[in-house]
């Protein structure tokens, strides 16, 4: 985790606020939506200048958790120093994540995220055409429901043990080819690879499901497969299985990682529990970078 360099609260009501006050390291915002104060952790590289954008990069948290649990196991931070982009972690309610409203009170959090993306634009320079999404376990399920509703503001995506909801997949029709990136462990308990009993609460689909749900959106005509991921290491028993989804319509792209034998976890991430510490040494992938790469090669324009 990159030093603080600097710690400041963003208020979203200022109407004078000027992109130049935004400092570089930790700052600390928030922004009344849908009638609940909403909050974030917002992280600025050291090389961000107000004058040159840059892009933005939406990583979502699971159940429990917080944007700035989420950016400690999953260190954007540090590479955004190395690569020069902006990473935001929003704060679900209760640290939840709610998929639409309802008559309980309940928001919705894809239209929340899709004033914050607003809310930040106003705040600092960013790159319109270069606005990503990421998120583990139910945030990987949100991101899933947000490329169902915001490919006109998010340039591509990238689920960690997330699916997508079976309540949600009849009614997902993006009006633009979405690039996604999934990965999950075959061995997940939690979103299980082989999908949830349809009739059951929150039921989530297959992975092999939802591959082929993008893949069939985007119109892709070609796939490759290999049994390992480049970099990582062939000697060890944890093996990456990859599968690109290519020549896709829009230049869209659909990339699967399967983890063999993994479970519940976002790969490469920091960790307390040394034996999945040991896995994610044999393992050899780091989901940050890898998922970085990926999005480097999407674009709304």
């Amino acid at each position: 985790m990159s030093l603080v360099t600097a710690c400041k609260s963003i208020q979203a009501d200022q109407t004078n606020t000027s992109k130049q006050k935004i400092s570089s390291g930790d700052n600390y915002g928030h922004i009344n939506n849908q009638g609940r104060l909403r909050t974030y952790f917002l992280y600025t590289p050291k090389s961000y200048h107000p004058n040159q954008p840059m892009p933005l990069v939406l990583v979502f948290h699971g159940d429990s958790g917080s944007g700035r649990s989420i950016s400690d196991v999953t260190r954007f931070n540090n590479l955004a120093d190395q690569k020069g982009f902006i990473v935001v972690y929003p704060d679900g309610i209760n640290q939840k994540w709610s998929l639409r409203g309802n008559s309980q009170g309940k928001v919705d959090d894809v239209l929340f995220i899709s004033a914050l993306i607003d809310h930040l634009k106003q705040q600092i320079n960013i790159d319109s055409n270069k606005v990503y999404a990421t998120g583990f376990s139910r945030g990987g399920i949100l991101t899933q429901a947000l490329a169902c509703k915001l490919s006109d503001k998010i340039a591509a995506f990238a689920s960690v043990a997330g699916s997508l909801p079976v309540r949600l997949k009849p009614n997902c029709h993006p009006q633009t080819p979405i690039s996604m990136m999934i990965i999950n462990g075959t061995n997940d308990q939690d979103v299980r690879y082989e999908g949830d009993d349809h009739s059951q609460r929150g039921a989530l689909v297959s992975i092999s499901d939802i591959i082929s749900f993008w893949r069939l959106h985007d119109q892709c005509i070609s796939h490759s497969t290999s049994p390992l991921l480049p970099g990582t290491n062939s000697s060890k028993s944890s093996k990456v299985k990859a599968v690109q989804y290519s020549s896709c319509s829009g230049n869209s792209e659909v990339l699967q990682l399967a983890v063999v034998d993994g479970g519940h976890f976002w790969p490469g991430g920091a960790s307390t529990d040394a034996n999945l510490n040991k896995f994610n040494a044999q393992l050899g992938l780091n989901a940050t970078q890898t998922i970085w790469e990926f999005f480097q090669r999407h674009s709304l324009s």
